[in-house]
């Protein structure tokens, strides 16, 4: 019972450090991947372009390969490694999952009629009135969904981060092995698990919340 203890106590050390990736990320992601979604839905064809080939090469290349090029170009390109191996790992993640939500923006944004638009138009209303108090509450019920899939992919994609020795709680569950024992890695499965119920019954909360809205 001790050293089932001691893996305990060791995985939710492991499991602290998979939370501030998937907390991170989040907070960082989704602020920037709404300002990602509206370069690709730019009038400026250049600005459309650059932005929707930065989503392009991001959603083709692995997470995996993103998260090396973070941490190991800047110090053989530049001469300025990365402070840390787990900042490196935060900003592959930002960025990586900043593009895929821009097209979670995207597709909810141009899903609202224009007719909308044009009636805030009429009532005097200026861009940025429309936006946030006609168009980001609908857009944010069409997105929970979506939204939700992602964000549930993104606990278990920290994972990742131990590519580069970011000591998450696979990591923490692979020392172990060094001692014959292969349960501890079956064991973090239970920690996963929960975190996602969890979510999922707060993105089922939310959109209740918003159900108001007839899409």
């Amino acid at each position: 019972m001790s050293l089932f203890w001691e893996v305990t106590l060791a995985l939710l050390e492991g499991f602290g450090t998979t939370c501030s990736i998937f907390g991170l990320t989040l907070v960082l992601a989704l602020p920037l991947g709404l300002l990602i979604s509206f370069g690709t839905m730019s009038k400026l064809a250049p600005v459309k372009a650059v932005f929707k080939t930065i989503v392009w090469i991001i959603r083709g290349v692995p997470l995996m390969l993103q998260i090396f090029v973070v941490f190991y170009v800047p110090g053989f390109v530049f001469g300025v490694p990365i402070a840390s191996r787990f900042m490196a790992a935060i900003i592959a993640f930002v960025i990586n999952y900043a593009c895929y939500f821009s097209e979670i923006y995207r597709a909810g944004i141009e899903a609202i009629p224009f007719g909308q638009t044009e009636a805030g138009r009429v009532l005097g209303m200026t861009k940025g009135e429309i936006f946030f108090r006609v168009t980001l509450l609908q857009v944010v019920k069409r997105i929970i969904p979506p939204m939700g899939n992602e964000i549930i992919t993104l606990v278990k994609d920290t994972a990742l981060a131990r590519v580069i020795m970011v000591v998450e709680i696979i990591k923490v569950a692979e020392k172990f092995t060094a001692r014959a024992m292969i349960w501890p890695l079956f064991y973090t499965a239970v920690f996963y698990l929960i975190f996602v119920g969890v979510l999922t019954i707060l993105f089922g909360k939310a959109e209740k919340k918003l159900s108001y809205f007839k899409v």
